[in-house]
């Protein structure tokens, strides 16, 4: 691999991505060294999470970055900021944005319902993918939970 001057957490971004195929590195395994889950492991490689020193340390060495990169790797990130905020054109993602953009509605009456008017933190969040058995195909279940915020009153 040549060696790249980071400009842009979006460059590590991309330097993680290359040297996944090349190395043929498996995102399981790196969150299990990093003992995180492979969730948020994803997310932060992708520039959606910030590392500590020891995370991206390792994160570094996985991948073979230089100590550049490993800064970027420490930076606050810009949340959210795939595709420049519209929406996505990989069939995946179309298809959970197409899931929120059918049921967020309903999912938002069902939650202010059951737990009055606030908010499911992003923040204070975990989300896990699961594979489940079936004989029609094999189905992704995602498990999202966040921590309730009322909205405060004053």
């Amino acid at each position: 691999m040549s060696e790249i001057v980071p400009t842009c957490r979006e460059d590590v971004t991309k330097r993680i991505l290359q040297h996944k195929v090349v190395l043929q590195k498996k995102w399981r395994d790196l969150a299990e060294q990093l003992n995180q889950s492979v969730e948020w492991t994803v997310a932060a490689c992708l520039g959606q999470m910030q590392m500590n020193l020891e995370q991206s340390q390792a994160v570094a060495a996985y991948f073979q970055l230089n100590a550049q990169e490993c800064l970027w790797l420490q930076t606050i990130p810009h949340k959210n900021t795939l595709n420049g905020g519209t929406v996505p054109s990989d069939p995946l993602l179309y298809r959970l944005h197409e899931a929120l953009g059918v049921y967020g509605p309903a999912l938002k009456e069902i939650i202010h319902e059951e737990f009055g008017d606030g908010i499911v933190s992003a923040i204070d969040f975990s989300i896990k993918v699961e594979r489940e058995s079936d004989p029609a195909g094999d189905r992704c279940r995602l498990v999202w939970s966040g921590k309730f915020l009322p909205y405060k009153k004053f």
